[in-house]
Parts: C-alpha cells; sequence; structure tokens
C-alpha cells in the first residue's frame, strides 16, 4: 500500500515539474516593413485649363442679313466661348465707304460684287479705281446668292400682280413705287431691272413715281406699311418682314445677287475672322441662310 501511494505521489511530482517546464512561445516580432530604397514620386499636379482667348470680331455685313447673321451671332458664340461679334449693318455701299476711311473691320459681307470689288486690289482699274487695298487676298469668297423681289403690302390695294404688269403702270404713271439709291445694291439691281424694260429712271422720278430708300430695310418698311404700292427688295427681307411677293427678277433682268465676303487687311485678328467666315460657309450656318431664302454661291 506504502509502494502504491509513493508512486503515485512520484507520478504527480513528475506531471507538475512537466507543466511547470512548458511556457507559451514568445510571439514572433511584427514584420518591419522594408526600408523603401527611394522615396515614392509626389503626384503630379493637375494641369490647369489654358486661359480662353478673348477676341472681339467687327463684322461689316448688308442690311438685308441682319436677321440672319444675329441669329448666327449666337450660335457661333455658345461654340467658341471668349469670341464676341460686334456687327455694323446697313447698305454695302455705306460700309464700304466707312471701310475706307478708316472704321473698324475684321470681315466684310456685301450684297453685290460691286462693293467689294472697289477695295479689293486684285481688281482691276475699272472695277477699283481708287486702287484701294483691304481685302486679305485668299479670303475672298462668294457666300451667298439671293433672289430680287417685288413686294406688295397686305391686301395689295393696288394689284400689282408682276414685273410686266407694274411696267404699264408706269407708262399710265398710276403708281408709287420704292427701291434702293444708287449706292444700294438692291437699287442698283433695280436699276437694271427698269434698263431691261427700255424705261428712263429720270423720267419715273420727275413725274414722282418713285421714292428712294437709304437701304433695303427702309424700302421693306416703307411697303410693310403700305406708304407706296410697291417695292423691290431682296426676296430674304420679303420673308423676313412677312411680305407678299408678287414676281422675282430673272438672270436675264438684273444679273444674280451674289454676297461676296472678305476678310480684311487691316483686321486685328485675321486668324479668327478665317475661322468665322469658315463657319459662315458651313453646315449650321447654311442651315440658318437657307431658312430665310438665301442659297450658297454655285
Amino acid at each position: 500500500m506504502k509502494k502504491i501511494l509513493a508512486l503515485l505521489l512520484a507520478l504527480m511530482l513528475v506531471l507538475a515539474l512537466a507543466a511547470c517546464g512548458q511556457s507559451a512561445a514568445p510571439a514572433a516580432p511584427a514584420a518591419q516593413p522594408a526600408e523603401q530604397s527611394a522615396e515614392a514620386p509626389a503626384p503630379a499636379p493637375a494641369e490647369e485649363p489654358a486661359p480662353v482667348k478673348e477676341v472681339e470680331l467687327i463684322v461689316f455685313a448688308a442690311a438685308s442679313m441682319t436677321e440672319t447673321m444675329t441669329q448666327i451671332k449666337g450660335l457661333y458664340e455658345t461654340a467658341n466661348p471668349g469670341v464676341t461679334i460686334t456687327y455694323n449693318f446697313d447698305s454695302s455701299g455705306t460700309l464700304k465707304t466707312q471701310i475706307q476711311e478708316g472704321a473698324p473691320c475684321d470681315l466684310f459681307i456685301s450684297a453685290a460684287p460691286k462693293q467689294m470689288n472697289q477695295l479689293d486690289i486684285s481688281c482691276d482699274s475699272e472695277k477699283n479705281p481708287d486702287g484701294l487695298d483691304f481685302v486679305l487676298q485668299g479670303s475672298r469668297v462668294n457666300l451667298l446668292e439671293n433672289k430680287v423681289a417685288l413686294v406688295v403690302p397686305d391686301g395689295n390695294p393696288k394689284g400689282v400682280e408682276s414685273f410686266d404688269q407694274l411696267i404699264e403702270l408706269f407708262k399710265a404713271g398710276d403708281v408709287f413705287f420704292a427701291m434702293g439709291n444708287s449706292d444700294v445694291p438692291v437699287g442698283q439691281y433695280t436699276q437694271k431691272i427698269l434698263a431691261y424694260y427700255g424705261l428712263s429712271e429720270d423720267d419715273l422720278v420727275a413725274k414722282k413715281l418713285i421714292t428712294y430708300g437709304s437701304n433695303v430695310k427702309e424700302v421693306t418698311t416703307w411697303v410693310k406699311k403700305g406708304d407706296v404700292d410697291c417695292g423691290v427688295v431682296y426676296a430674304t427681307d420679303a420673308f423676313s418682314a412677312e411680305l407678299t411677293i408678287v414676281d422675282t427678277a430673272t438672270k436675264d433682268m438684273c444679273g444674280q445677287v451674289i454676297y461676296p465676303a472678305a476678310v480684311l487687311n487691316v483686321s486685328t485678328d485675321p486668324e479668327a475672322a478665317q475661322a468665322f467666315l469658315d463657319y459662315l460657309k458651313g453646315p449650321e450656318a447654311t442651315a440658318v441662310f437657307e431658312s430665310v431664302g438665301f442659297s450658297p454661291a454655285g
């Protein structure tokens, strides 16, 4: 019995010593991050947008383009931030004189070749008798074509139906007619129509059958108000003023109605002026022109 107890005590002692001899293994030290051989490059700063170039373009355009060019101005300025377009609308003859006298202008659009020719040094002395040199060579284009129209007030109280009938009313002294003066392209086209029919403009004036407008818009206003029995304007002006067109002139009567355009060599920013002229030849501007009756010049 004593031997058994001694054995049990000896076994317990061995187990106790074994338990005391075991200890938890120390935790492995946390791995230290490897030292970087070189500092990581700092992120590149975001590039600042280039500043918008501020440009003011001064455009001289025939009065008959007022509505279309005003609409195009909004389209172009929206698509080209920083560009501001300033217009000067008047008769082509008046605009030509202002350019000749030193008025600032980047782009000129005339309602007839005559006024552009008078500023273009590449034209001969018959077309440019003063030898003026304002057109930037290589920039001139025939931009648009228009039509010359015989228009009447609402209700057509005189009953004018055609150019042929107008001529008979002239001969009878029974009409009051409005046309542009001789410095205005629409007036020059009208003079050709009168000559085509063999009428003397001076005789008609002496009989007080004709009154003259300083530009096509003035003639349009007189017809619209019924101050005259009829008048000759461009088809586009008739459209914009909602006038009734009773006849249009043929090429034989007055020739083609071509609107030339050119950057001027006195422009302060010819590249921007050329960019705008290119836009005027493009599809977006062409759609605006065609909506009122202009067509691209052939």
